[in-house]
């Protein structure tokens, strides 16, 4: 097996550094930043958060996908699944020659296909253990772009494995991270996990470590969530909380205090080491998004404009919290603003996008911006200068900020 792995890029970050401009950056966004966030046009006010967009492994993971096409030119190239959630980044690397392996836009070409002069550009959301073991036994030279938030995480998870604790992990189970991270448990004998989405399902988490309950009907709860095999009478003694990097904080803090709350009622204070772990498993970037967006829309806006892939789950949640203060709109790209009569977008807590109507307040108003950590500036940039020409302004009509 001729394993080659490379996890630090290729030192060619120079050499990409003006197509990473050239697709990514905004002139609009950087004069914004350095008007301390605040743009006018007309009756308009732009308001950035502090914090919004790319986050650092998202760039390393962009960065490294450039870097690879670059070092290898006349190779095949393929993705695990999508880079990152941003469907501007995943397309330019299409057009760059780099196919999909999985996910949206996975072409015909499976893992069992490819060969050993093959490069493979392990997504930042991390891998599957299986997967991971299948790409090496093909001899695939590999890049891997994972996060290293998402690295962490999985520490955390192999060492409750290894202590014979259940991982308890707050996010969603279709996530390619989250898939990722709890097949790091399997990896031990001892090693089990329970995935829950919210407090509603820790509860129920909660009330079966109390109160006991019907084993069967648990499972058929959380029989897609769980491990093979799980027993909740075994596997629910002793658990250690982690999380998808990008769920919101403050209920994961909360799931976290809900289940050491259980512990301490079912086995008394004084035991709780034996039984419950914790760890806040929540990435800075996503950290630093939500408390900045927080802090903006407690000030006076009229509306929100939340911008991210309608997959980006840290994007989701920046709406979330945005839309307890003000309308709020999370959209994907700068098309989604139709005009200032329509918009498509998808609400807080909703799968599917809509088109809603007479979404723009008449006469003055004030926007608040945010995007998610897998955002290029470009499209914010693009999303306020549509925004701007829709309500029939220029950009000769700039105000000082």
């Amino acid at each position: 097996m001729n394993e080659q792995v490379f996890r630090k890029g290729f030192g060619l970050k120079d050499q990409v550094e003006q197509d990473l401009a050239q697709d990514y950056r905004s002139q609009l966004v950087e004069r914004i930043r350095a008007q301390g966030n605040v743009l006018r046009v007309g009756d308009l006010t732009f308001r950035l958060a502090k914090e919004f967009g790319f986050c650092y492994g998202v760039e390393r993971a962009v960065d490294y996908a450039y870097e690879t096409r670059k070092h290898f030119p006349d190779r095949r190239i393929f993705l695990t699944t999508e880079l990152i959630h941003n469907p501007r980044v995943n397309n330019c690397l299409r057009e760059m020659g780099i196919g999909f392996l999985n996910g949206p836009g996975a072409q015909d070409v499976k893992l069992e296909d490819l060969e050993p002069e093959d490069v493979v550009i392990i997504a930042a959301f991390g891998t599957r253990v299986g997967e991971m073991n299948q790409l090496k036994e093909r001899g695939c030279v590999l890049v891997d772009a994972t996060c290293g938030s998402v690295v962490l995480v999985w520490k955390r998870v192999e060492q409750y494995a290894r202590d014979s604790f259940t991982a308890v992990v707050h996010g969603n189970y279709k996530h390619e991270e989250t898939r990722a991270t709890v097949s790091r448990a399997l990896q031990f004998p001892g090693g089990r996990y329970l995935v829950v989405w919210d407090k509603k399902e820790a509860a129920q988490v909660c009330d079966y470590i109390r109160n006991g309950g019907d084993p069967k009907a648990f499972l058929a709860l959380f029989r897609e969530k769980s491990s093979p095999g799980f027993d909740p009478d075994r596997d629910l003694q002793r658990v250690g909380v982690a999380n998808q990097t990008t769920m919101l904080s403050s209920e994961s803090l909360e799931i976290a205090q809900m289940l050491k709350e259980t512990m301490i009622a079912r086995y008394g204070a004084e035991q709780l080491a034996q039984h419950f772990r914790t760890f806040d498993t929540i990435c800075s970037a996503t950290q630093d998004r939500q408390d900045a967006i927080q802090e903006l829309v407690k000030e006076k806006v009229d509306r929100v404009i939340v911008i991210g892939g309608f997959n980006s789950s840290n994007t989701a949640h920046l709406c979330e919290i945005a839309s307890q203060y003000a309308p709020a709109y999370h959209i994907d790209e700068a098309d989604c603003i139709i005009s200032p009569q329509q918009i498509r977008h998808k609400p807080a807590n909703q799968s599917v996008p809509v088109v809603t109507e007479g979404w723009f307040p008449a006469g003055p108003a004030v926007i608040a911006i945010t995007a998610g950590a897998s955002t290029p500036n470009r499209v914010i940039g693009d999303a306020i200068e549509r925004l701007v020409r829709a309500k029939g302004y220029s950009f000769d009509q700039l105000n000082p900020a």
